[in-house]
């Protein structure tokens, strides 16, 4: 575990940095800075560790993620060479306890309370790829276009409800609005395409992934994304938990008998593309069809059977990519 000399808690707005200096959080000596959240405030807080005479390499950065905002922070710190530690916001927000009323200098000195108190459970953020990165930006560019156009395509339901002579002029605006849309769309895939392809890593990974039974090409690449081409999770279990589809118990004593069951804090997403796997997966993988008649005859609910197929895919994916060939269907050489 590292020693840090001092560490600094940040809240981060759009507009601002509200910095807490923490030296010692027995003594109380904390130091409050605001400055601006962008280049010029972040060297500003860098020269107030320099008239510490503190040695960077002995200093701690401690926020949370709260995503594009955080962007010029975490490249700044990333390119100077300093350590930080990016936390969800839940988790810090769990680790007060009960707490009453909230402000920006507040909130930053509870965050370098957590990282003082949690050293244990620290793990450096790394600054992603500028590969990822973009990636992440174009995907999520490609999810607000199918969103518009799924919104926009609702309003062919006037035709046969509303006199063409009053619906004419929206449909043709509608119509307009669509073909554009599509033809951002493909343009947008194309770029996510040749980004993948110009990156060795992700081209490989890629290519594995989607080896796997009932993996489409979105999927793969949402992977990619949430994993940072699998450097984030050491194993498909945590990833499983992260998903969503991890199964955890709820008991306590003699009296409280809950059901197993998945928590809701999850990334949906996620969740949701690997359903669509293992959808697929029943359908067009012998094995897993076999599996999944074989639990309804046993008496499981059919839903935790599915359950069971969404965390055998993403671990057939997480092997695939660690043993570095294609995944094979074995049940095709079955006698």
């Amino acid at each position: 575990m590292e020693k840090y000399d001092l560490i600094i808690g940040i809240d981060i707005s759009k507009e601002k940095l509200d910095a807490c200096f923490m030296p010692d959080p027995s003594v109380k000596d904390f130091q409050f800075f605001v400055v601006s959240n962008a280049t010029k405030g972040i060297k500003k807080l860098l020269s107030l560790i320099r008239k510490r005479e503190i040695d960077f390499k002995s200093v701690l950065f401690c926020f949370e993620n709260t995503g594009v905002y955080g962007l010029p922070l975490t490249c700044f710190l990333s390119d100077a060479g300093v350590d930080y530690w990016e936390v969800p916001a839940l988790e810090i927000k769990r680790a007060k306890g009960i707490s009453r009323g909230k402000n920006d200098k507040i909130d930053s000195r509870d965050i370098a309370f957590y990282a003082h108190t949690h050293k244990h459970k620290m793990k450096l953020t790394k600054m992603p790829e500028k590969d990822i990165l973009e990636l992440r930006l174009l995907f999520s560019e490609r999810e607000k276009l199918l969103k518009a156009i799924k919104l926009f395509d609702s309003t062919k339901e006037l035709e046969g409800f509303i006199d063409k002579k009053l619906s004419r002029s929206v449909l043709s605006v509608n119509k307009r609005t669509l073909r554009q849309l599509n033809r951002e769309l493909k343009q947008v895939e194309q770029k996510m395409k040749e980004l993948i392809k110009s990156n060795p890593v992700m081209t490989r990974q890629n290519e594995l992934i989607q080896s796997v039974c009932g993996v489409g090409p979105q999927t793969a690449v949402y992977i990619i994304l949430a994993t940072k081409c699998f450097t984030t999770f050491s194993n498909w279990r945590k990833m499983a938990c992260y998903s969503g589809i991890a199964p955890f118990e709820y008991r306590s004593g003699s009296s409280i008998r809950g059901k197993t069951r998945v928590n809701h804090m999850a990334d949906k997403k996620m969740k949701s593309l690997l359903t669509m796997c293992a959808l697929s997966a029943k359908k067009h993988d012998m094995e897993i069809a076999l599996y999944y008649k074989r639990k309804v005859e046993e008496g499981k609910h059919p839903m935790l059977v599915m359950n069971a197929i969404k965390c055998k895919v993403l671990s057939r994916i997480f092997a695939t990519v660690n043993r570095g060939t294609p995944y094979v269907i074995t049940h095709q050489f079955a006698a």
